[in-house]
């Protein structure tokens, strides 16, 4: 019998508010000075009392309507979560355990335990010998979300972490930007035979997708080895190594138990639903148009690429452009297509390349103007791609661009003659070909047109030019 891998995610987020969870300091965690936004409560002085940002709370009331989970709109309440570290000074955290704000819901097919909130440690960095603490970070809300045991490889586990980034970004809730520290993923995994779930191993703070994939894959790998060996897997907590793309050993894992949670008696229990704004109601109708609604209206509307909609859509930046772009275009699907093309091929590479802000100069509907020369043939295919480059580094309007750098196709039938008419004197052989029924060499008589008038002619008109000429309909 094969071993099964079952993994369950915890993620914690940063959330996006003006100030701390339970004090009025501000929420700027990455503040270059260490320990300017402080104060009693965010601190731990004797006497200090917290109080609950309402903003925080109804944050992750949006995320939970966005999975579809059960709002705790009767009664939830905040809990001590009691553990020591340097970084957290109280000896415990404000966290919740028996009756979280969100239970229930899904996200890109993964079943959600729960959603709740809490409050971010301090930062300790170790520096000549000195252990240091920064409170910046003390006190900044922060949602922690768990799912169901139910993915069995590493590549879902990291689609779902991806596509919780995007929901994170969507709403406005956390930047969610994991480099940064402000969406932190954990993994339990577990191999066994059969249905008998195995013991669980935590893999802590794994700080991007592509770690939480390799740290998972090798787990279920080092798991299934040592089971294979006889060897007995014990319930612990590792972290992620990646110079030698290894776990390791941290520390022997805690149960719930070991953290003594009671309810916080500094803080009111919430009844949401005596609360005007926090209603489901009222919660759901802040929602904007979710990722996976944003994929399907493209796909229903636009007729576009897989692919090509996942692009769009990994990136609010991305969206926000195209659908610009797609309403200065009236809708036009063979338009929109082609727009869609340049913004994932050309536009993609060209950030790549040189970097900066997308579409910081790029105004939606002077990229519009473009699309609408390019299928009208008023510039060429190299032409919209050269112009496309001036566009992106400085902005502006295509037409006077293309005029300026001479990249407008010429559409003078007259002049395009003149040049079918050489081509065709200085080509006698492919000539013969074609009146011999060798229709393929057509091709080459249209690239010797074009190089003739470096680029500057339409593709299109050549032929039709050329074809007349060659049957003798010009003459």
């Amino acid at each position: 019998m094969e071993y099964t891998p079952t993994i369950g995610l915890e993620v914690h987020a940063e959330l996006a508010t003006r100030t701390k969870m339970f004090c009025d300091c501000a929420n700027e965690p990455e503040a270059k000075e260490p320990n300017v936004h402080v104060c009693p409560v965010c601190t731990a002085q004797p006497g200090a009392l917290p109080a609950i940002n309402r903003a925080a709370v109804k944050q992750v009331l949006r995320v939970g309507a966005a999975l579809g989970g059960t709002l705790a709109t009767t009664y939830s309440e905040f809990d001590r979560k009691s553990y020591f570290y340097p970084d957290i000074p109280k000896g415990y955290q404000i966290s919740q355990y028996a009756y979280p704000l969100v239970s229930g819901g899904t996200l890109a097919g993964v079943a959600i335990t729960r959603v709740h909130l809490e409050e971010d440690t301090a930062r300790s960095s170790h520096v000549n010998g000195q252990s240091l603490v920064d409170f910046n970070r003390s006190g900044v809300p922060l949602m922690e979300l768990v799912t169901e045991p139910v993915i069995h490889d590493a590549a879902t586990a990291g689609r779902f972490a991806r596509e919780l980034q995007l929901l994170l970004r969507t709403l406005g809730a956390s930047n969610a930007n994991l480099e940064k520290g402000e969406m932190r993923i954990e993994a339990n995994v577990s191999v066994s035979k059969g249905d008998t779930l195995g013991t669980k191993v935590e893999i802590k703070n794994l700080n991007s997708f592509r770690s939480v994939e390799r740290a998972i894959a090798f787990e279920i790998e080092r798991q299934i080895a040592a089971l294979e060996k006889g060897e007995t897997i014990v319930q612990e907590t590792r972290g992620w190594e990646e110079n030698t793309q290894k776990t390791f050993h941290q520390r022997f894992k805690e149960g719930s138990a070991d953290y003594r949670y009671f309810p916080e008696p500094d803080l009111p229990k919430l009844v949401l639903s005596e609360v005007e704004d926090l209603t489901p109601e009222a919660v759901a109708g802040t929602l904007p148009e979710l990722p996976w609604q944003r994929r399907a209206r493209y796909q229903s509307t636009y007729a576009l690429k897989e692919s090509d909609i996942d692009y769009l859509v990994e990136s609010l930046t991305h969206s926000t452009f195209f659908d610009a772009v797609a309403e200065a275009l009236g809708g036009e699907k063979v338009l929109v297509a082609l727009a869609t093309n340049y913004i994932v091929s050309d536009l993609a590479g060209w950030y790549a390349k040189h970097g900066g802000e997308e579409y910081a100069a790029l105004e939606p509907a002077q990229f519009a103007k473009l699309i609408r020369m390019t299928a009208a043939g008023t510039l060429s295919s190299r032409g919209a791609k050269d112009t496309l480059a001036f566009m992106a580094e400085r902005g502006g309007d295509p037409e006077a661009i293309a005029h300026e750098h001479g990249l407008l196709q010429v559409q003078d039938r007259t002049a395009l003659t003149q040049i079918v008419e050489q081509v065709i004197v200085e080509n006698p052989s492919v000539v013969a070909e074609f009146r011999a029924g060798k229709e393929a060499v057509l091709q080459f008589l249209i690239g010797q047109c074009m190089k003739a008038s470096r680029g500057a002619g339409n593709p299109a008109l050549f032929k039709e030019l050329l074809l007349a000429t060659l049957s003798g309909t010009n003459q």
